[in-house]
């Protein structure tokens, strides 16, 4: 049976789904203004390890994934800019284009490390007015108030379990835990539900703006429909707040919380609940845990009245050589910085099972170093133990799996597996038929040829310069340009291949 630990609780629990061998699993997607790096990275690899591994216990998952294209601030006490307008003035783009271009970077991250993309994927833009629905609703049920010129507010006195998640002390969250106290704010944890865009400060209005108020509510609105807001209802034209978009998006898919036949949001103010059920598994990084999960869960069961999730799984972080992982710090890495030193994308996978999920993970090139050696050598046994029918062995499997459903222990299957392929017992067929078998979950991939995969090379910053530079040219549509770069490349020493997980690099 799996096992896996409950942040709501503090323990280790058995699972038990809500509807027999069927579950249904949210995670928290990427706010999409900027590179993912492999911290977060780490944690999608984690997640997909728990879809494996219920569909390796005989469940059918449900696994949804939202992706932040708005409302996301860049601060935790509601102030601040929005993260995707901060992106958009950083890179000179709009914050649409902004939002597909660090998608598109999100999605071949994914790709390169082996995780299985979710069932479905909901983007925060889609779903504006099942946002404004649960707020409406929670205005209906008395939960919010209004601070003129800012926003919505959920009132969490009003929650007396808001606290359950986090199990911070109110009294020490008002000593300066949220320094940037809204003024007009009736409690410290109070949280926007909805921002207006215009403020009494005059701040300037948005790429991304709705309705909120009025027959037209939902509807986006820009420069050019600007004038078809009627006046007395553009003091409350705005934007989410980040929190309400995963509770609206994963009651929408998980849930009849909303009936999938009602498209206007005036519907939605009473809504039709048919058989309305909890969540099964909520995962997130463990920088959720105080506020983002913790503001969920509240406006969530404000709204339904019946528990949100069953099952809190929260990923530890990554540091690198010790430290914080910081652009400042020149130590910032995404998977397209691995793949550009000549590492196997995969090596970073291994590297990152090799550590507990809910333990921190210290990334060090030479730990990748020594993770591309021990993948190669995994591939090296399916490659020269050819003889023999490819059959797993079941004892050794019910190891790993062992190791596994207790809380998803992937540093313990990686030892289990290294023990069967040293075992003398088995024939080479059964090596690699279970080294095959245990490879669906781990999502290594080795059936690869390692011959061709991604030498270890240590390439000169004079080529890594050039590698990137290319790489610009090429997304901007100038192949000719990009074609003179790989002659000076080549003319370094170094061969460059196209593939979908980026520039592969080879010494000639």
């Amino acid at each position: 049976m799996l096992r896996l630990y409950n942040t709501l609780s503090r323990s280790v629990e058995d699972f038990k789904s809500i509807k027999p061998l069927s579950v249904g699993l949210y995670s928290c997607g990427p706010t999409v203004y900027d590179n993912q790096h492999i911290g977060h990275i780490k944690r999608y690899i984690g997640d997909d390890v728990l879809v494996k591994v219920l569909k390796a216990n005989g469940y059918n998952v449900k696994h949804v994934m939202n992706i932040t294209d708005v409302g996301h601030l860049v601060s935790d006490e509601d102030t601040g800019e929005d993260k995707m307008e901060k992106g958009a003035k950083k890179y000179g783009m709009s914050v649409w284009d902004i939002a597909k271009k660090f998608e598109k970077q999100f999605w071949d991250s994914i790709d390169a490390v082996g995780i299985t993309r979710p069932t479905e994927i909901m983007h925060a833009t889609d779903y504006i007015p099942d946002q404004i629905a649960l707020v409406k609703i929670l205005e209906e049920k008395g939960y919010t108030y209004e601070i003129p010129g800012d926003g919505i507010y959920f009132d969490t006195s009003k929650f007396p379990t808001y606290f359950a998640l986090s199990r911070q002390n109110p009294e020490e969250l008002k000593k300066g835990a949220r320094v940037d106290f809204i003024e007009g704010k009736r409690n410290v944890a109070d949280f926007a539900l909805w921002k207006f865009s215009f403020t009494s400060k005059g701040e300037p209005r948005r790429q991304m703006e709705w309705w909120f108020g009025g027959p037209l509510e939902g509807k986006l609105s820009t420069s050019e429909n600007w004038n078809q807001v009627p006046t007395e209802f553009r003091e409350k034209v705005g934007f989410p707040g980040w929190h309400i978009e995963c509770s609206a998006m994963s009651l929408r898919a998980l849930t009849d919380f909303f009936s999938a036949n009602l498209p206007y949001v005036q519907s939605y103010l009473t809504p039709q609940v048919k058989n309305l059920q909890t969540i099964d598994i909520h995962t997130g990084g463990i920088d959720h845990i105080a506020i983002h999960h913790t503001n969920e869960i509240a406006q969530s069961e404000a709204a339904t009245g019946e528990k949100f999730v069953n099952y809190w799984v929260h990923h530890n972080f990554l540091i690198v050589d010790g430290e914080k992982m910081s652009k400042s710090l020149g130590n910032f890495y995404t998977v397209q910085d691995v793949v550009a030193k000549g590492y196997d994308p995969l090596a970073l996978r291994y590297l990152i099972l090799q550590t507990h999920y809910r333990q921190e993970m210290n990334f060090t090139w030479e730990s990748l170093d020594a993770a591309q050696t021990a993948l190669e050598r995994l591939r090296s046994v399916i490659l020269n133990e050819s003889e023999g029918s490819l059959v797993h062995d079941h004892t050794w499997m019910k190891k790993f799996m062992e190791a596994l459903n207790d809380d998803l222990n992937t540093a313990k299957a990686l030892s289990v597996m290294w023990e069967m392929v040293k075992d003398q017992d088995l024939l080479p067929g059964e090596i690699q038929g279970t080294l095959l078998e245990m490879d669906k979950i781990l999502g290594l991939n080795l059936k690869l040829n390692p011959k061709s995969q991604i030498p270890n090379l240590k390439i000169p910053e004079e080529v890594q310069s050039l590698i990137s530079e290319r790489e610009a040219f090429r997304k901007a549509g100038d192949f000719g340009a990009a074609d003179e770069i790989r002659n000076k490349i080549a003319d370094l020493g170094f061969t460059v291949e196209d593939k979908l997980e980026g520039p592969v690099i080879t010494k000639k």
